[in-house]
């Protein structure tokens, strides 16, 4: 049985993650980068399939473990408990300076714990077994260009499929336990100094956070917490930021909805601008602008969706298959083929991003200036295409009312932001462009006997993202037709106080509701003067956070547990976003 979502906790680097669970193994680490193939992949799988456990020897199950970060950081300390003693495991990953690393401390708390560690290490997504070789302090694994070093202060049994050890702690006993990636090909790293490598990194994680005024929301520590694992989730030497660290874990139970989301997606890019803006982080508001700007480059009508963390566009999919699959979801799958999809919102998105960049006082370039430009040019021949869509549908291409209404907003944006600068003809083509598709919106996209706009033109289908027409700016919350479509979506598509994306489609495992869904449903209710609601409606998101603080991209209502990649960057910039709004004035989308 696959291990709980809310059981793991996050650890990185800013370059590349892991998953910890409770029981203190780590199933899920892609070295060198977020994209890179997996070498512990049991989160899809099995031990078999790769993870580093140290836990204990004999488990109790009438004790169970307890956990945290460290204050204001991305340091895991858990907390085993055995009949004898108790120990506390402590895991980091280093701020990276030359290689990769991976650092876990044991701790003797309290009497004596008998302990046991198995390191499975198993390279390209826990289907190859590295060549391993033992050292005086541990062992060296090597395939392709991977090489890893383990030391260890107790010895190994290397066996052809881990390493294994049983040992004792006592109290007051601190043993230091360190993985290192390096490419096969250059020397050996230096040993890591890993009491030193904790000191700093504790500092990188809580200098970082102290930049964030708490004082800006009635809900400091959720957004704090947010905002760190949105942190870990920024590729440090791009600035881009990666939808999720996980590939495949599954939308529905047992389902075919697995995705890879280690990538960038544009769709994100002005959730994300807005909240690292307003929550005081312009640095790296500006460093995710200039990573928009570096994938897109000087031809932007060839503009993917999304991107890898250095820009690269090439994002091939394929299914692995000696994977099981999460709680057997199969199939697992790498890459992502929605990348080259037709998707019109993304262009309002990025237009949006720039338009918000220039209202925060980020500094404009002349690369800017001429995306936005080229961007809607373009737009002006293809807005009226079919596409997929915000929720990249694989079925048939539709007119869907969002990704017009982005439209909109793309040609809006260059308006406000331009004027007469853009040149007497272009504005004016601009203007009138401006106009038709809002009125096509106005007509095509609502459904006078349902009272609601719809999901696309013809249809009778609601859809979740609506909510962000009057967050967009493109229709008041408290017009009657957007007024009567936020009341549609809470009645509708409401679970438990949750909102889905769609209508359940009556298929035997349906998805869960979408945790973002649920917090621009708050946002919707605060534009309409419900605060007290708009607050509960929050709060009911924040409720199903693990005990330390993460989230997936769905909740399963009827099973009450966590569903997909995990945990997910677009609810996390929900949680800022709405935490951030719901409590003050913000630089928001609207304009506003």
């Amino acid at each position: 049985m696959s291990t709980p979502l809310e059981d793991y906790a996050l650890i990185g680097d800013g370059e590349s993650a892991a998953l910890v669970s409770r029981d203190g193994s780590v199933d899920w680490l892609c070295w060198p980068r977020f994209d890179s193939a997996a070498c512990f992949a049991a989160l899809l799988g099995t031990p078999a399939n790769g993870r580093w456990l140290i836990g204990l020897a004999e488990q109790d199950p009438s004790r169970s473990a307890t956990r945290r970060y460290q204050s204001d950081t991305l340091v895991m300390e858990t907390n085993l408990v055995a009949a004898g003693g108790a120990v506390r495991l402590i895991d980091f990953m280093p701020v990276r300076e030359d290689v990769a690393a991976l650092v876990r401390i044991v701790e003797g708390v309290e009497g004596t714990c008998r302990l046991r560690m198995d390191l499975r290490l198993r390279f390209d997504y826990g289907t190859m077994l590295p060549w391993t070789e033992a050292t005086e302090d541990g062992f060296v694994a090597t395939v392709g260009s991977n090489r890893i070093t383990v030391t260890t202060p107790i010895p190994l049994e290397l066996r052809a499929h881990a390493a294994e050890a049983v040992f004792s702690v006592t109290a007051g006993q601190r043993l230091v336990f360190v993985m290192q990636h390096h490419d096969a090909t250059l020397p050996a790293p230096p040993p890591l100094d890993a009491e030193a490598a904790l000191l700093r990194t504790q500092a990188f994680w809580r200098d970082w956070i102290a930049r964030f005024n708490s004082r800006k929301t009635r809900w400091p520590d959720p957004v704090r917490r947010s905002l760190l694992t949105l942190k870990s989730m920024i590729h440090r030497p791009t600035g881009g930021l990666i939808a999720a660290p996980t590939t495949s874990l599954p939308e529905a139970p047992g389902g075919a909805m697995n995705w890879d989301y280690r990538y960038c997606w544009l769709r994100d890019s002005t959730f994300t601008l807005g909240a690292l803006i307003n929550a005081g982080y312009h640095d790296e508001a500006r460093n995710w602008r200039d990573w928009l700007l570096r994938a897109i480059g000087g031809s932007p009508e060839n503009m993917r969706i999304m991107y890898r963390v250095d820009g690269d566009r090439h994002l091939d999919e394929w299914p692995v298959a000696g994977l099981p699959g999460y709680r057997h979801a199969l199939p697992v799958r790498i890459g992502n083929a929605a990348s080259t999809q037709l998707q019109i919102d993304v262009w309002g998105e990025v237009v949006d991003t720039l338009h918000l960049a220039d209202q925060a006082g980020l500094p404009g370039s002349r690369q800017a200036d001429q995306v936005r430009k080229q961007l809607v040019e373009h737009l002006a021949d293809v807005w009226n295409q079919p596409g997929a869509g915000i929720w990249e549908s694989r079925n048939k291409p539709r007119h869907y009312t969002y990704s017009r209404v982005m439209a909109w907003v793309a040609v809006d944006r260059f308006v406000r932001a331009f004027g007469s600068g853009a040149g007497e003809n272009l504005l004016r083509r601009m203007k009138a462009l401006r106009r038709q598709i809002h009125d096509e919106v106005c007509r095509e996209g609502w459904n006078d006997g349902l009272g609601t706009f719809t999901q696309y033109f013809g249809g009778q289908e609601l859809d979740a993202g609506l909510l962000l027409l009057p967050l967009v700016g493109f229709l008041p919350a408290g017009d009657p037709r957007m007024a009567g479509t936020i009341a549609a979506i809470r009645r509708d598509l409401g679970e438990g106080g949750f909102i889905r994306r769609t209508r359940h489609s009556g298929t035997e495992n349906p998805e869960g509701a979408f945790l973002a869904c649920s917090c621009w449903m708050a946002d919707c209710l605060n534009l309409l003067g419900k605060s007290e609601e708009a607050a509960a409606q929050f709060e009911r998101v924040l409720d199903v956070r693990n005990d330390v603080g993460l989230l997936s991209e769905e909740f399963n209502v009827p099973a009450r547990h966590l569903a997909g990649n995990f945990p997910q960057a677009l609810t996390h910039l929900a949680v800022v976003n709405t935490g951030l709004s719901l409590s003050g004035p913000v630089i928001n989308r609207g304009g506003g």
